[in-house]
């Protein structure tokens, strides 16, 4: 596995790992709120962080992570791939070359939570709505050893 810039012709196959893996990972959202958030993300998110992906010997992309200002703001990983260590290397990437320090985590993705707990993160705060102000509770999570966590 290898880690690789991301171009906007690889948007179709984030998408669709971005589907599969909240299918996989987030059963508190409905079919709508999937529908909803599917276009933000194609359509603005991608657009909005530093993209990289984890590829196989193929060149098949196995899982993706974005990145702003020091936050870890996705990290999705195909259903097929989780827990053969994707989602790990793209974190650790991100920490090591982005400056990753904070990361988001849905309070009702308790695996999610799990993952980054034992990346080295930990809760230093709550919001009772998500970014769209909808609502689903984040746990702010930041890098133990790290003092300066920006409110998100």
């Amino acid at each position: 596995m290898i880690i690789n810039d991301i171009s906007t012709s690889d948007y179709g196959r984030l998408i669709e790992i971005w589907d599969k893996s909240v299918r996989a990972t987030h059963d508190f959202l409905t079919e709508k709120d999937i529908e909803y958030l599917r276009p933000l993300i194609l359509e603005e998110y991608f657009a909005a962080v530093e993209l990289r992906c984890v590829k196989d010997s193929h060149g098949n992309i196995l899982g993706f992570s974005g990145v702003a200002d020091g936050n870890l703001e996705m990290l999705f990983v195909d259903p097929q791939s989780m827990g053969q260590g994707v989602g790990s290397m793209l974190c650790r990437y991100a920490i090591e070359n982005s400056a990753v320090t904070k990361v988001d985590v849905n309070e009702q993705n308790p695996r999610a939570l799990g993952f980054y707990e034992h990346i080295g993160f930990r809760v230093v705060g709550r919001s009772d709505l998500d970014g769209q102000g909808r609502p689903f509770p984040l746990l702010h999570m930041q890098l133990a050893g790290c003092s300066n966590r920006s409110k998100v």
